[in-house]
């Protein structure tokens, strides 16, 4: 018998009360270590969720420093050639609330980052976020309402950052899983070839 959660009060009774330094751990503006978490992570999660309720969580991926602390409440996060389907963009649009996770490879905690967004296609701080000659054409601006350190032990138990436990091969290639699962009308041969090694030479372009 599946048996629900349908109150905050079940809930909490369930798994307990945080102790004072969790509940205490929120601020809202950079301090310089957050600064120095930002230089240096090269990937982040974005979330998202339109008005009707539908929910969307974008990876975005540069050169560690990618997120550029505007002043010690705003944050930017720029744009890069993607698939199009701007579904975390068209969210923002309709409601600004995002949640931001930061990694840094090989570290098991992460920085959050919750606040309001918008979009903006050109200011001058987007001379600061070019890579490989990539300008983006727009950016997320995010202005901090919740900033956090989160704990480790999601990682510690996946050992996401163990190398003896990665099993890539224990998949079928992404040309494979795209030919399977969407069944374009490429051939397997011709998206092995697109998703081989010069994919990663046009990722700017």
């Amino acid at each position: 018998m599946t048996v629900e959660i349908t109150s905050h009060e079940e809930l909490r009774e369930l798994l307990g009360t945080p102790n004072a330094r969790v509940v205490a751990k929120d601020r809202r503006a950079l301090h310089e270590r957050d600064r120095q978490w930002l230089a240096a992570s090269p990937f982040c999660l974005v979330a998202t969720a339109g008005t009707d309720g539908t929910c969307d969580v974008s990876p975005k991926g540069d050169p560690p420093g990618f997120a550029l602390p505007l002043d010690d409440t705003t944050i930017a996060v720029p744009e890069r050639p993607g698939n199009r389907r701007a579904d975390g963009y068209r969210n923002i649009l309709d409601n600004p609330h995002v949640g931001l996770i930061f990694l840094v490879p090989g570290r098991t905690d992460t920085l959050r980052i919750n606040g309001r967004a918008r979009l903006v296609r050109d200011a001058p701080f987007f001379d600061d976020m070019v890579v490989k000659g990539h300008r983006p054409i727009l950016a997320i601006v995010v202005e901090i309402e919740q900033i956090f350190y989160h704990c480790a032990k999601a990682f510690l138990r996946s050992e996401l950052w163990r190398p003896e436990t990665w099993q890539p091969d224990a998949l079928p290639s992404r040309a494979r899983l795209i030919k399977e699962v969407e069944a374009p009308a490429e051939s397997l041969a011709d998206l092995e070839r697109h998703y081989g090694p010069a994919y990663a030479k046009k990722i700017y372009s």
